[in-house]
């Protein structure tokens, strides 16, 4: 089986380490961005199987990454990481195509069970036509 592959787009230096390392040693393909622009270029230059996505990152927001995501067909599973509490923006993140919303601080140790979770479900891919669920080879 091929090690999934996750993009981690967080501002927070120490928080994008801590989940960089975590994820590896879970034996994921990590790749991590700092800003919201990075992260838009990576996702749809190489879309990953998983997206953890930070909301208030620097030059593009993370509910704007997740609506052009979602306005390409895009169908990567997305974690939204917020400090944002309010249910006002839990739920615009849902509407706007996030599949989980996870509120900092959080355990990581949950946080892994929500991705392997996104992992178990088989591989995501964007056609031309739109979204297409792949299931996983039967043994």
């Amino acid at each position: 089986m091929n090690a999934k592959k996750i993009l981690i787009v967080e501002d927070n230096p120490a928080l994008l380490r801590g989940l960089k390392d975590n994820f590896q040693a879970q034996g994921y393909q990590v790749r991590t961005a700092n800003d919201g622009e990075k992260g838009l270029d990576s996702l749809l230059r190489d879309p990953p199987d998983l997206l953890l996505l930070d909301l208030m990152l620097p030059k593009v927001n993370g509910y704007e990454i997740c609506r052009l995501a979602r306005s390409r067909r895009l169908n990567t599973p997305i974690i939204m990481l917020s400090a944002k509490t309010r249910e006002d923006d839990v739920v615009r993140g849902l509407e706007l195509g996030a599949d989980d919303y996870v509120t900092k601080p959080f355990g990581i140790r949950e946080l892994m069970a929500r991705a392997k979770l996104f992992s178990r479900r088989g591989s995501v891919h964007a056609l031309p036509g739109g979204p297409h669920l792949q299931p996983e080879p039967k043994p």
